[in-house]
């Protein structure tokens, strides 16, 4: 189980790798590039074809548990590869919020990935208005 979940934060780590080069204009780094295409050819398109001397020719499948982590790795990478070569990837941009680390399509003034980023800039914002004032 944790090594499902090592692959699944590693995919996530380079899929900010690429999101943060492509926001920045900068070159996609090739260890992003060849985790996601990695990923994207993990998902088996099909059971395999096998043979026992007592069931005879049969169909297997990966372990269910691993499937089902590929799977979920391979949607991502594809989903990330969709965003990145769409028409919507000039809208990309990180979270205006200084500890978030994630992205968003940027529509209007948008400029948080969420309200609790949103949120949170403004009162950092107000914080250091009334600091100012008050040390003035």
């Amino acid at each position: 189980m944790e090594m499902c979940a090592t692959l699944l934060r590693s995919l996530r780590e380079q899929v900010r790798a690429l999101l943060a080069a492509h926001t920045a204009g900068r070159p996609a780094p090739d260890g992003a590039l060849a985790a996601v295409n990695d990923a994207l050819t993990r998902a088996p398109a099909a059971s395999l074809l096998r043979w026992d001397p007592a069931r005879g020719l049969y169909r297997e499948t990966a372990h269910p548990t691993t499937q089902i982590v590929e799977h979920a790795l391979a949607v991502l990478a594809a989903d990330t590869a969709d965003l990145l070569t769409s028409p919507d990837a000039e809208r990309l941009t990180a979270c205006a919020s200084t500890p978030c680390s994630r992205y968003l399509l940027r529509t209007g003034r948008r400029h948080w990935c969420s309200t609790r980023c949103g949120d949170r800039a403004r009162a950092a914002r107000a914080y250091a208005r009334r600091t100012q004032a008050t040390t003035s």
